[in-house]
């Protein structure tokens, strides 16, 4: 692939021709399909679909090669590397870790193309699907279900570039310089030239249209893939569509970047119920599709918790399409013991977390790979190193109790509903856990446990560090708090050099930390906050402006 082509026209190159007959989602060989023919048969029209799906989890990368971008592998492995939780211990992240990053580097520019490539091939399909509708083709239920699909995955992909090319939400109420929001196709001449006319425009208008798509997803996905048509409704799918809890839980996300936390609340109370059962766990138990969490940590992460109870939506990998060796999951996390190649590792920073305690049951879910004094923790989530099949967690229940909890802390204090939505997530990580709300484990936390509100929130967030580790959420959350003059990390955190982590750094519950970091820190003002625009964007699109300092 040319790199000097730009974003949307790698995606008009890519999307209707033959570059290959891979399927995630294994429904019909998309690929090979012309814009002629794509919409003129329920087949063709849900092949299509399923391309879109393939465009979010194996996108193209330098030299033809795949390596997960942008969903299947890379934004875990990119938000880890921002962040000061997970550490690369050879030169392989290097760029993104250190933040030495610029507009041809190429972790930050195919992430800006495949996510730009996916928006497409999104926005050619609800065009594709909204004309087949309209010409009787399929109903429009089921069109608006597969639209709705879509306009998950497009707003999930413009809070991706959001989060990575532009100031939060947070900084100024949304007045900063967001991104192109792109909500039309690009297959020919006047919609390339009509692409090239926008510009950028504000952090809020980017927001409140990730909103609107995320409000229609709602209205039109169904509440499992088991209500949905064939061959959605096949059982192994259960995780891998979008479902109508999945697109509440990821609006509970992006409310919760904006600060808004009434409607996180609004959002949450769909999907969580005002009051858990307190004589049993899980006690929180969706009212839509029944998600809930699995009674440990580590269920989620087995080849039987993939499609369990927990992650409501993840992006499917396959042994014959994944993102390979220099970027799949477990190739990249695993102990090199099962084939792994251990590169990313789980950093001492995290690790001896005060609020981790040394007993928690989630350091069952790490690994040591080396010996004597130059071991390194490494996670055991990922699984699979032989043929790369770990899907790409993307939602857990976890998060959207996590999310509510905050939400509820910050506009309400000290609640019975937060503390037991803290306590849900928490509980099942304590010896003797996960116990019932009536007869919780030992050292659960109740409300006298903090002196006030600013340190339960703390402990929120602290516990999302520890139960997300390895899933890339950290850039996340310090991307949403950089301005919060409570729980900001100043900028881009300092972090452990790189290949120079030693067994010796790491201490479960240390008052005080046995590592020095390396890398320095970059304060939010710093133009690395951001990634740039890639050059292969703007010097074919002069209307896409660069961010500044870059």
């Amino acid at each position: 692939m040319n790199k000097l082509l730009s974003g949307f026209l790698i995606t008009v190159s890519m999307l209707f021709l033959n570059t290959s007959c891979k399927k995630v989602l294994d429904v019909g060989p998309y690929n090979s399909l012309t814009d002629v023919t794509t919409f003129t048969s329920p087949e063709r029209i849900e092949g299509a679909v399923n391309g879109v799906y393939d465009a979010a989890q194996s996108g193209f990368y330098a030299g033809g090669a795949v390596r997960g971008y942008p969903f299947g592998a890379a934004s875990i492995e990119q938000g880890d590397m921002r962040g000061e939780d997970m550490l690369t211990y050879v030169t392989f992240y290097h760029f993104t870790y250190e933040a030495s990053y610029n507009t041809t580097t190429a972790n930050n520019d195919y992430m800006f193309q495949t996510l730009y490539s996916l928006i497409n091939k999104a926005n050619l399909t609800i065009e594709g699907v909204t004309g087949a509708v309209s010409q009787g083709i399929i109903s429009s239920t089921l069109g608006n279900e597969y639209i709705a699909e879509c306009r998950f995955l497009r707003a999930m992909a413009h809070h991706e570039l959001l989060i990575h090319f532009s100031r939060p939400y947070r900084d100024g109420n949304g007045d900063k310089l967001g991104i192109i929001y792109r909500d039309f196709g690009i297959n020919s001449d006047a919609t390339s030239a009509l692409a090239k006319s926008k510009t950028r425009t504000s952090v809020a208008d980017g927001y409140n249209k990730i909103l609107a798509d995320l409000d229609f997803a709602e209205n039109n996905l169904p509440v499992s893939t088991s209500t949905a048509p064939a061959p959605v409704n096949a059982a192994a799918n259960k995780t891998y569509r979008t479902t109508k809890a999945a697109a509440i839980a990821l609006k509970m996300r992006i409310r919760l970047h904006m600060g808004d936390w009434a409607n996180v609340i609004v959002e949450g109370n769909k999907i969580v119920p005002a009051t858990p059962v307190l004589t049993s766990y899980p006690g929180f138990i969706s009212q839509i599709g029944g998600w809930k969490l699995e009674t440990t940590p580590a269920i989620p992460f087995t080849t039987a918790g993939w499609q369990g109870n927990e992650t409501v939506f993840s992006m499917r990998n396959a042994s014959t399409d994944n993102g390979g060796v220099n970027g799949a999951l477990a190739n990249m996390h695993a102990n090199t013991s099962i084939g792994g190649r251990a590169i990313i590792r789980i950093s001492p920073i995290v690790y001896n977390l005060p609020a981790f305690r040394c007993d928690d049951l989630r350091r069952n879910m790490m690994g040591l790979v080396g010996s004597g004094a130059a071991a390194n923790y490494l996670t055991t989530k990922y699984i699979d190193a032989t043929t790369s099949t770990d899907p790409a967690p993307l939602i857990r229940y976890s998060e959207v109790l996590l999310t509510l909890a905050e939400a509820e802390a910050r506009q309400n204090g000290i609640t019975v509903k937060a503390l037991q939505l803290l306590n849900e997530v928490r509980n099942r990580a304590l010896p003797g856990g996960p116990g019932t709300f009536t007869v919780p484990p030992v050292n659960t936390y109740t409300a006298a446990s903090f002196a006030n509100t600013n340190e339960f929130i703390k402990a929120i967030l602290d516990e999302r560090r520890i139960e997300f580790i390895a899933e890339g959420k950290r850039w996340g959350d310090i991307h949403r708090n950089a301005t919060d003059a409570n729980f900001t990390t100043g900028g881009i955190p300092a972090k452990i050099g790189i290949g120079v982590s030693t067994f010796a750094m790491y201490s479960c519950g240390a008052g005080n930390a046995t590592y020095t970091t390396a890398i320095a820190a970059f304060p939010y003002t710093d133009y690395r906050f951001l990634w740039p625009i890639p050059l292969s964007e703007t010097q074919t699109n002069t209307n896409y402006a660069q961010n500044p300092g870059w």
